[in-house]
């Protein structure tokens, strides 16, 4: 699976850099490299590689803000990397669209195995995720599968990736609770083993972003001790 596979290492150390495009070399990856977020933009636009592994500290732009722009454009793998492993790290990481987490130091066959593991998840992603309908509309919020699209009201809303495809599966099975195991196995694959507060997060983000009241929730409500449920006007 790796043979072929371009791969764009972001980090501002150059010892990891460059021991990373020696290992990934040898086991068939492409391995561009940069050493900045500014950097790192410039060639995942002119590169578009297939993976993105993206330290968290980086000068001139950070490793979170820049896995935002890219998930504003893409839906590229990527994995957050990082000396630091407080929790939080992996909570923002992957708020905003991150596919996995590495703490330095790493053994390479580690980040090699997960390497695979999410770029097989990408690829085997379905595009419906319950009942194969690319339009749903619920109220007054519409979602668009084919392209990428969410209206509030007439109101054109961009979402992140994984928070479009939540809340898809939610509208999807509107009036009905979803477990929060069924969304954790849609939207980030049965083989997920990151943190479980990642959905809490994403859930409390697109709350923000689609309800009146996010405090008060109307639209995307907690059923306790069993999921969340979509809420039929």
């Amino acid at each position: 699976m790796s043979a072929g596979v371009r791969v764009l290492v972001v980090d501002d150390e150059p010892s990891y850099r460059e021991g990373l495009q020696v290992a990934l070399g040898a086991e068939g990856f492409i391995v561009d490299v940069a050493a900045d977020g500014e950097e790192a933009l410039a060639m995942f636009e002119a590169l578009e590689p297939e993976i993105v592994l993206l330290d968290v500290m980086l000068p001139r732009l950070s490793g979170i803000d820049v896995c935002r722009r890219i998930r504003a454009i893409a839906d590229t793998p990527v994995i957050m990397v990082s000396a630091r492993r407080e929790e939080i790290d992996t909570v923002v990481g992957l708020e905003v669209g991150a596919d996995d987490y590495v703490a330095k130091p790493y053994r390479v066959r580690e980040l090699v195995a997960r390497m695979r593991t999410v770029m097989r998840r990408s690829r085997s992603r379905p595009v419906n995720s319950f009942n194969g309908t690319a339009e749903l509309q619920v109220g007054d919020v519409a979602l668009d599968r084919d392209r990428h699209e969410v209206t509030i009201g007439g109101e054109l809303e961009r979402l992140p990736l994984k928070e479009f495809e939540v809340l898809a599966l939610l509208m999807e099975n509107a009036g009905f609770v979803v477990s929060r195991q069924t969304l954790i196995d849609r939207v980030w694959g049965f083989d997920y083993v990151g943190n479980t507060k990642t959905l809490d997060v994403h859930i409390k983000r697109l709350r923000s972003r689609i309800e009146r009241d996010p405090a008060e929730p109307e639209r995307i409500v907690t059923i306790r001790g069993l999921g969340y449920k979509y809420v039929t006007p």
